[in-house]
């Protein structure tokens, strides 16, 4: 199906338009909107919710892959709307919840054409806002589903993620980005994407483009067939992941609710396969409640360190309260990322090389590799490694790649504390099931040029991940 969705024609939409350069980005908030479900299924509809002061707008929607390197296929529009200045958003006072209440969204319905998988493919979605004077630019982003038909792989947006570190009307998880450097213990995706830690925010794209949006491109470009879901999704319907193969968790996974880490690690015990593309993944235990207009799953919740003295739960249902996976407290036993992904987290601010120590194992197979084998600029920002006390026996690792420990605030050679190592994984459960672990979120920018991954290329990478790929597939 996805062989079939890139060979579409210009004819047919494709197009490399979808991209809002960085000229034309609404830096100012000109232009900006946000959908209100972060997935829709095929014969669903969603509503897209737009703020402009501009008298009129217009909304193009893009299917994102490969397209012989154009990277988008326009499925609908240009839409014209009337502009709308939206209300302000309310601001709770304890949790520093900013929520919107927006009015007059455009809504999509998806169709549902039993006998054309590829009308509305699933895949991700951009929505590029223009504003009709100063045709300045934004996006908004959706994944579709494709509940019925099945495929070897399902790629996973990371959305939880992308509502952690979105800062829109002053407050996300990290101080660094919240007024008075007071983070929330809420987050509502009722609010445009605004992350002050990508590049010009991430255009209202969450961190798709700087994390996910290469491996999609590798995936189509390569034809693989793959459907895409986001981790609500995971949370909604765990019993989606036990009917692929493999299950791809790409980029930056860091926020899981329970139930998520509960369908990944019942998928992997079923024997569905875990790719984890990905580091820094599933550290913070988080939960899902619904918005103030009664939508479920619309706010994460993370009280974080302020859990044993702030978070409700703590104290009245521990298994859902919220904290680091790692620690164990009164009522809900430590889980360690390691004992899942074979890596867990360890260290940040990391930008350097992923160096092979096993170029003799299966992964690296018609790669040209060799021990010592430096992979440039492939790891970091945030790296991974094994954790001696929880990871799986055999767990297998195929580089290990040196990284200096800093002093916090403190830069140049005097701030050395250390040398650790970051680490390339895998692993294989009772079940038969593989887990392969990256340790490091730029893997990703070996598979493509897209962005930020511009000059990174490695074909090493290409072949390592065609290598884990297949193997999935084919076992």
């Amino acid at each position: 199906m996805i062989q079939r969705e890139n060979a579409k024609t210009e004819q047919q939409g494709v197009t490399d338009t979808w991209f809002v350069t960085d000229a034309d980005y609404a830096n100012a908030g000109q232009i900006e909107g946000y959908a209100s479900a972060t997935s829709v299924g095929r014969g669903e509809s969603i509503e897209l919710f737009v703020n402009t002061s501009e008298p009129h707008y217009s909304m193009s929607i893009y299917r994102i892959g490969w397209y012989g390197g154009r990277g988008g296929r326009l499925v609908a529009g240009p839409i014209q709307r009337s502009g709308v200045r939206q209300p302000s958003p309310r601001t709770d006072a304890a949790t520093r919840l900013v929520e919107c209440h927006w009015i007059d969204p455009y809504v999509l319905t998806i169709p549902n054409n039993p006998t054309d998988p590829t009308d509305w493919a699933s895949g991700v979605y951009l929505v590029k806002l223009t504003a009709g004077v100063s045709r300045k630019q934004s996006y908004i982003i959706f994944t579709v589903r494709d509940d019925l038909r099945q495929s070897p792989l399902l790629f996973q947006c990371s959305v939880t993620t992308y509502a952690a570190y979105n800062n829109w009307g002053g407050y996300d998880f990290y101080d660094i980005d919240s007024l008075n450097q007071r983070p929330a213990y809420k987050v509502s995706f009722n609010r445009p994407y605004r992350n002050p830690q990508r590049p010009l925010n991430g255009k209202g794209a969450g961190e798709f483009l700087t994390w996910e949006i290469m491996m999609v491109r590798f995936l189509e470009r390569e034809g693989y067939d793959v459907k895409y879901c986001t981790n609500i999704d995971v949370d909604a319907n765990p019993q989606m992941l036990t009917r692929q193969r493999a299950f791809l968790s790409v980029g930056h996974d860091e926020y899981w609710t329970r139930e998520m880490r509960d369908a990944i690690e019942g998928a992997r015990n079923a024997g569905v396969h875990y790719g984890v593309f990905s580091s820094n993944t599933g550290y913070w235990q988080v939960r899902l409640e619904g918005c103030s207009h009664g939508h479920p799953r619309r706010t994460v919740v993370c009280y974080k360190y302020d859990a044993p003295v702030s978070d409700p739960l703590y104290s009245t249902n521990p298994p859902l309260a919220t904290g680091l996976w790692r620690h164990g407290y009164p009522g809900r036993p430590a889980r360690p990322e390691a004992a899942l992904l074979g890596v867990m987290y360890d260290y940040n601010s990391v930008d350097t090389d992923i160096v092979i120590s096993n170029a003799s194992h299966w992964i690296c197979e018609g790669a040209g590799l060799a021990n010592g084998t430096a992979l440039r600029g492939l790891l970091g920002f945030e790296v991974d490694r094994v954790d001696p006390a929880s990871s799986p026996a055999n767990i297998q690792i195929i580089a290990s790649s040196p990284y200096e420990v800093m002093r916090p605030g403190c830069t140049g050679p005097a701030c050395r504390i250390e040398t650790r190592h970051s680490n390339v994984t895998y692993y294989t459960a009772p079940s038969g099931s593989g887990v392969f672990a990256s340790g490091s979120n730029q893997w990703c920018w070996g598979l493509d040029s897209f962005g930020e991954a511009n000059g990174r290329v490695h074909p090493a990478v290409q072949r390592m991940t065609r290598n884990v790929l297949n193997r999935f597939i084919s076992s």
